[in-house]
């Protein structure tokens, strides 16, 4: 085990930077994700917590002159190190997208895209993963009996739950959720609150979020993040009651943001 890696710390980063070119988006930032807990960033925007929560699955990689410094660690392991399968770290370290993005084709082979993808060829197997995916994804009452639909034809929070179940068909260990409520009504972002609770009895959740009462209701700890440095990192409860930074009660209490 990585030295200072806790037994139940999934994610740990120490020092690390972001740079998008000569910019600096992230500095230096210490964070360390638990398994099993919800873990929210806030912050206004461009203060950096998206470029951060796409850094934990090398989604940046995506980026030109986009690079790294210091350490970001899964499992102990190096993420950035030039040999990480990036494919297989996509698989273990999910990801849910600010707008629903499913694919046109059926609502089965949405779900069932990944695990074709990794070999998976038999019918009943694949019918089996669909099914335990959708019922994760608490969505399962409401297309079983239309799995043959196209992904387009839901509505934005049913989309977003199958974007979810997408996720879940591939067995992921982490779920990085970025603003996966913006574009949704509050009935249907309620729904998605609940699913993230609950998936965290299986799965390791880190949200980004512009919404702090989301942060309040469904988070454990809370990342407070201002101009690309992490301000404050602690339990949601306490940060949000009793913050140790000036910066971090302003823009919690809206005084600025």
């Amino acid at each position: 085990m990585v030295e200072g890696m806790q037994n139940n710390d999934v994610i740990k980063t120490k020092d690390f930077s972001i740079f998008y070119g000569d910019f600096n988006a992230v500095k230096d930032v210490t964070l360390n994700i638990e398994a099993h807990k919800v873990t929210a960033m806030i912050g206004p925007s461009g203060c950096g917590k998206t470029t951060l929560l796409r850094s934990l699955n090398r989604m940046n990689d995506l980026i030109v002159n986009c690079r790294t410094e210091g350490e970001a660690l899964f499992h102990g392991v190096d993420i950035n190190a030039n040999d990480t399968d990036v494919i297989e770290l996509r698989r273990r370290i999910g990801m849910v997208f600010q707008k629903p993005n499913p694919f046109s084709n059926s609502i089965y082979e949405n779900v069932a895209y990944g695990p074709k993808v990794r070999g998976t060829k038999k019918k009943s197997e694949l019918d089996e993963i669909v099914y335990h995916a959708l019922v994760r994804a608490a969505l399962w009452d409401e297309v079983k009996d239309k799995l043959n639909e196209s992904g387009l034809s839901i509505s934005g929070g049913q989309m977003q739950r199958l974007c979810i179940a997408r996720s879940l068909a591939q067995q992921p260990e982490v779920l990085l959720f970025d603003e996966p409520t913006s574009a949704l009504d509050p009935i249907a972002t309620a729904k998605i609150e609940e699913l993230i609770v609950s998936l965290k009895k299986t799965v390791t959740i880190v949200i980004v979020t512009h919404n702090m009462q989301q942060a309040a209701r469904i988070s454990d700890y809370t990342a407070f993040m201002y101009l690309g440095e992490m301000v404050e990192f602690g339990i949601t409860d306490r940060l949000f009651v009793h913050p140790e930074h000036k910066l971090t009660e302003e823009y919690i209490t809206g005084r600025f943001g």
